[in-house]
């Protein structure tokens, strides 16, 4: 099998893309648009594997120099190009918020290291021209450094 195949799965826009591994994720388009909007739209894809890539970076960083992460959520935002076609992000910010036992600039490293120099996504992103933002917040404060 390939990597992924997708597979119109619901209505005319609705798809199914799964993996070797029988893994799935279901995607659409919003219903103003056509679709039934039962789904990720495409776009969507893209910020939502930013904020996985990223985090199995900090967690595989913050597990390494023995921090005590208790809880890892990343808010992802972007902004795409208006009136264009086809319309890539400009820009892109995320929110990392961690919780635990964690060194605070520990923490903001690994997010550093993961969006400056690991994370694949965010690399093609950044190669495509989008502008990535980004925030460290560690038991509700945010980190300055």
């Amino acid at each position: 099998m390939p990597i992924m195949q997708v597979t119109r799965t619901e209505g005319d826009y609705g798809f199914t893309a799964t993996d070797a591994n029988n893994h799935s994720l279901r995607m659409d388009i919003p219903v103003d648009k056509g679709g039934l909007g039962n789904g990720f739209r495409p776009m969507q894809v893209l910020l939502a594997g930013l904020g996985g890539c990223s985090a199995v970076d900090v967690v595989s960083i913050l597990k390494k120099q023995r921090q005590d992460l208790q809880d890892i959520s990343i808010s992802v935002d972007g902004e795409r190009e208006p009136g264009k076609e086809p319309s890539l992000w400009q820009n892109a910010s995320l929110v990392f918020e961690l919780k635990g036992n964690i060194d605070e600039v520990k923490a903001y490293r690994a997010v550093e290291l993961s969006i400056d120099k690991y994370c694949s996504v965010a690399e093609t992103l950044r190669q495509a021209g989008a502008k990535l933002e980004w925030k460290v917040v560690v038991n509700g404060k945010t980190v300055t450094v």
